[in-house]
This record gives structure tokens, C-alpha cells and sequence, in this order.
């Protein structure tokens, strides 16, 4: 049986409208006209902002990003958490500890003791854990910021069709 004989008597009985393809491209937007919705939570200009992802994105260390954008390097690491990356200075432990702090579990002598950190670093796990990432930020970026590390052993595992 071929295809032929499948189609015959398959008739079209009503036509199909034509949309279009729905095309969005944000690359002739500036960043900063997309960073505007945000530009009141942003704990800098969205010109700043602009400048600290582009140098940040670039490979800049965030005291290196802050200083190309002029702002202070708590201000680029509070920035660049409300944009989706990872600038707490603690690790899993220390953040528990602040979670800690901020549910009224411990006292702040406490948890600064447990953390071993100054009142700058504090600060900081202090505003990461307690501000969320705006989502709305994250897109207008357009993934300039989620570049995939390179992996030394990639080519040391196995794949998926190695096992067949």
C-alpha cells in the first residue's frame, strides 16, 4: 500500500489561516531600554548595570566589572545575584547560618562568629539570601551571563551512545 492509496479520498474541508511565524528578536533592543522595567529594584542605574554585565560577561572580576561601571564592588555582586549569578561569599554552611540569622533562630554575634566574616561580607550573604533574583532582569540579559564552564574531563566520560 503506498502513500497514494492511504490519501485517496482525504479531502480539505476548511482552509487553515496563515499566521506567520511569530518571530521575537530582542537584539535591536539595547540592554538598557530591557533593563528599564527593573531599573527601580536594581541597586544601580540600569546604565551602570549595562556597563557591569558587558565587563562581567567580558571575563572582568566583579572588583574589576564594578570599577569599569563606577559603582562599588558589594553594589556589582548585589547587581549581579538580582541578574541570576552566584555572588554569596559563604558557602553552603555560612548560608544556612544567615537563613538562621534571618528566621530569628540565632543572634547576629552568632551567626557573624559562625560565618567567620567582617560586617561587609555579612552584609552581602545577608542581601543574597534575602532578595530574590528578578526573572525579568535574567531574560532581558538574553543569556549573556549563563556561559557554560568548560569541563577539563568532558572528554575523559562516557556518552550516552558509548554504551552501545
Amino acid at each position: 500500500m503506498s502513500l497514494d492509496d492511504i490519501a485517496a479520498g482525504v479531502a480539505v474541508t476548511t482552509s487553515q489561516r496563515e499566521r506567520g511565524v511569530a518571530v521575537t528578536d530582542r537584539t535591536e533592543t539595547p540592554l538598557i531600554e530591557r533593563l528599564e522595567p527593573v531599573a527601580d529594584e536594581l541597586p544601580c542605574t540600569p546604565a551602570a548595570a549595562v556597563t557591569l554585565v558587558e565587563a562581567y560577561a567580558d571575563g572582568a572580576s566583579i572588583g574589576d566589572a564594578a570599577r569599569a561601571a563606577n559603582v562599588a564592588s558589594v553594589t556589582a555582586a548585589k547587581t549581579l545575584h538580582l541578574f541570576g549569578e552566584d555572588t554569596s561569599p559563604l558557602g553552603p554552611t555560612g548560608r544556612a547560618v544567615v537563613r538562621d540569622w534571618l528566621d530569628a533562630s540565632i543572634s547576629r554575634a552568632d551567626a557573624k562568629t559562625l560565618t567567620q566574616t567582617d560586617d561587609d561580607t555579612f552584609a552581602l550573604a545577608v542581601y543574597v539570601e534575602s532578595h530574590d533574583r528578578l526573572p525579568v532582569a535574567e531574560t532581558a540579559l538574553d543569556g549573556r551571563l549563563s556561559v557554560e564552564p568548560d569541563d577539563p574531563l568532558a572528554d575523559a566520560r562516557s556518552d550516552v551512545t558509548d554504551l552501545g
